[in-house]
């Protein structure tokens, strides 16, 4: 059998995404290619790598095997090509893929990653968001090189490095009932209107499941993307929310509302890096690890 950078490539996209359409956008492929390799390689192999499905793909038991090698091969394939452009051209090359909770794509990527950025322009970053659960399996099936995420997701097996301490607070407009108070518990506000984050958010996420586990439903009146645009909804009396405490106190220079701390365990996170490896990674991508653990030890 012989398969090429580009076979592998789309496989481990179509897998990543589950789906062909998706994956040939991602490595991109016109679909009609992208159907035509799958078969080929489905020949060559002689077994099915997908199973069709009514919505999307999924790889089979030989499919999953493709999939583990081919990132493998990528990922060295990848880190060769840095350190050789390194050389060759005086500088970092590459892409790194980046997986990320909200608080930390919102609050602390963005000022970290932009003067590396800056100081390193032959090296991209995809920066995806995903909920803390879904960081750690991610990184460690090799769907992306780095992650961050709250450590009470758990992240057995990895190589973590601290990055922030993030508290989530509840935002109140001013006059409502918990204006004047220090703490509350989430339990003792599921009742009260909230708005929240857009649906598939990272954090949207994470305060549903919180919200099931005590057995209620959080369901806000309105979902905005932004945090600033929901504290604007809160100074105007919409609802309660939920969001990082640098954002709501950032929020409250411009804004008359009200912070509230939460008291139950899971709102104060340690956001960590993880990796499989580091000394695994790319150079390119070890580099920016390495920066960003570095950025969390400056922030104490």
């Amino acid at each position: 059998m012989q398969f090429d950078l580009v076979d592998l490539r789309l496989f481990a996209a179509i897998a990543d995404e589950g789906s062909i359409t998706a994956g040939a956008a991602r490595a991109g492929l016109a679909l009609p290619s992208a159907s035509a390799r799958v078969r080929g390689m489905e020949q060559a192999l002689g077994t099915a790598l997908l199973e069709r499905q009514r919505r999307g793909v999924r790889p089979t038991s030989a499919g999953l095997a493709l999939a583990h090698h081919a990132r493998l091969l990528l990922e060295q394939v990848e880190r060769m090509r840095g350190e050789l452009r390194e050389h060759a051209r005086g500088g970092l090359r590459g892409q790194v893929r980046l997986l990320s909770n909200t608080a930390a794509l919102e609050e602390y990527l963005p000022d970290a990653l932009a003067g590396w950025l800056a100081a390193n322009p032959g090296v991209d970053v995809e920066l995806e968001e995903r909920p803390s659960h879904e960081v750690a399996p991610a990184i460690a099936q090799g769907r992306a090189d780095a992650g961050v995420l709250s450590d009470l997701a758990g992240v057995g097996g990895l190589e973590t490095y601290p990055f922030r301490m993030d508290r989530l607070v509840l935002a109140v407009p001013r006059g409502h009932g918990l204006a004047g108070a220090r703490k509350a518990a989430f339990a003792e506000v599921l009742s009260e209107d909230f708005v929240g984050l857009a649906r598939g958010s990272a954090l949207a996420e994470h305060l549903a499941w919180q919200a099931a586990r005590l057995g209620r439903r959080l369901a806000p009146r309105i979902r905005l993307r932004g945090f600033d645009a929901i504290c604007r909804m809160v100074e105007k009396g919409v609802g309660l929310a939920v969001v990082p405490q640098t954002a709501a106190r950032r929020a409250r220079r411009v804004m008359d509302i009200r912070l509230v701390r939460l008291t139950d365990a899971w709102a104060l996170r340690r956001l960590v890096i993880c990796v499989r490896r580091l000394d695994a990674l790319p150079l390119h991508a070890r580099r920016l690890v390495e920066h960003l653990a570095a950025s969390g030890e400056a922030a104490g």
